[in-house]
């Protein structure tokens, strides 16, 4: 799983550094499935629930879920995430990152901040012995003080043989979520937070969930291990598959 998830990271890092205005999105997808090939994997996405892309790109009011299209471009001061997943020798990594392109509004700037800070507070509490209510109050308790809404249509989740396993993540301080934390337990942490209210809503592609309300979004997610020394961030670079 250190492989699959630092793979993810690595190939979303290269595709990241493709991000500039008037770019088009689909470009991304084709570039994703390329450096898959390259390093020996399999996108986790594509053909997952019929869904077409390897690479998900949610800009500005879409909180999730984007497909890439080849209408459609990238534009100075948009906010972009990138959603993406790969498959190592059947284990399945999962991360996503957003970042503002130059001309960003020192809002969405700080948004963006927030929600990676809240992301940072939920894996410092990925630990053996505690409960899974605590990953939504550290994201509770870093967002809603900073004046911004909990996406609750999404959730996080397991993550091992299959993408998406057993337990579902709250973002929200849910005391009914009291599972016990333990040790070998891997799970995808991925906070939506929004400007505006929680509510969104699905675009007739079958895919792209927007804000009702038309405010920006922004989206973090890391594959985190509970170990026996405490949250192991896998999706970082450095083990990856294939490399040069």
């Amino acid at each position: 799983m250190r492989v699959a998830a630092s793979t993810t990271a690595e190939i979303l890092e290269e595709l990241i550094g493709l991000l500039e205005p008037g770019l088009v999105t689909a470009v991304l997808d084709t570039e994703a499935e390329r450096l898959c090939r390259k390093r020996g994997v399999t996108p986790a996405f594509k053909g997952l629930y019929g869904c077409p892309a390897c690479v998900l790109v949610s800009l500005n009011d879409e909180v999730v879920h984007g497909l890439p299209r080849p209408d459609r471009r990238i534009a100075a001061g948009d906010v972009v995430t990138l959603d993406f997943g790969v498959v190592y020798r059947g284990w399945y990594g999962d991360h996503a990152r957003t970042v503002c392109m130059p001309g960003a509004s020192e809002a969405d700037e700080r948004l963006v901040s927030v929600t990676r800070a809240s992301l940072e507070a939920a894996t410092a509490v990925c630990r053996a012995g505690g409960r899974l209510s605590d990953i939504g109050r550290a994201v509770e308790q870093v967002v809603l003080p900073a004046g911004y809404s909990i996406v609750d249509d999404f959730v996080g989740h397991g993550i091992g043989r299959r993408l998406h396993e057993d337990p579902q993540v709250p973002h929200r301080f849910d005391p009914a979520a009291r599972m016990p934390l333990r040790e070998g337990l891997v799970l995808c942490v991925e906070p939506m937070v929004v400007f505006g209210g929680p509510e969104v809503k699905m675009l007739e592609d079958g895919w792209t969930a927007v804000s009702v309300d038309g405010t920006r979004s922004a989206h973090f997610e890391h594959t985190i291990a509970i170990t026996a020394g405490g949250p192991e961030i896998l999706s970082r670079p450095g083990f990856g598959a294939g490399r040069d």
